[in-house]
């Protein structure tokens, strides 16, 4: 009785002791791609650990802008892969944050979400995108502050506005600098005009607002 309980009990170690395990070198990934890159992509290496082969389920991104793939569907014991991720960067800028989520059957992990962030350079740094008067407010010019971001080069800018309403006067301010003074015929009337901003060169453009508001405006 006791050769069957022992012999019982070693055939359980044995099942659970044989199965698969997925260890991942890094669950998120930050990138840094220079202004002419129009992709990011991202490297998550892992290891079958365990005694069984693992499958992938699915391997699905968190968005349109972003793909996965997978080398392979199984995984033998001690063998190594990656998954890739692929950002599509666009008109994108600053931190965009990502995730792919791999599904699989692995009983210890079944799902495991992976991040993939990236740190798109901002060419411009506009400060403030809104600048408003008052009703019946003294027309003063009012200033935007441009930042070139440090991995571009910036000579000049071009500002345009919507509005016959709004002047917009651009000035150098120092290296990488420049300063747009705005300003409103009068404040009489309630409007508004979109200011575009495009540096030279470029096809790229920004926007800021200036309005006429009978009530302050929170920025």
């Amino acid at each position: 009785m006791k050769t069957h309980i022992l012999a019982f009990t070693l055939s359980i170690t044995v099942c659970f002791g044989a199965r698969a395990e997925l260890k991942w070198d890094k669950t998120e990934v930050e990138l840094h791609p220079t202004p002419a890159d129009k992709q990011a992509v991202g490297h998550f290496t892992y290891q079958n650990t365990g005694k069984e082969p693992v499958h992938f389920k699915s391997v699905h991104a968190s968005c349109g802008c972003t793909t996965a793939q997978t080398q392979k569907d199984l995984v033998p014991p001690g063998d190594k892969g990656e998954i890739t991720a692929t950002f599509n960067i666009g008109d994108r800028t600053g931190t965009q944050v990502k995730t792919v989520t791999v599904e699989s059957d692995d009983p210890t992990n079944p799902k495991t979400v992976l991040t993939l962030r990236t740190i798109i350079p901002q060419q411009l740094e506009i400060t403030p995108t809104f600048v408003f008067w008052k009703q019946g407010e003294k027309p003063d010019p009012k200033t935007i502050t441009v930042k070139v971001g440090k991995e571009f080069t910036v000579n000049h800018i071009k500002v345009t506005s919507s509005s016959p309403d709004f002047q917009a006067k651009v000035e150098e301010a120092g290296k990488g600098e420049f300063k747009i003074d705005v300003q409103p015929k009068e404040t009489n009337n309630l409007v508004a005009s979109t200011l575009t901003i495009q540096p030279e060169d470029s096809q790229k453009v920004f926007y800021a607002t200036a309005r006429i508001t009978n009530a302050p405006a929170v920025q």
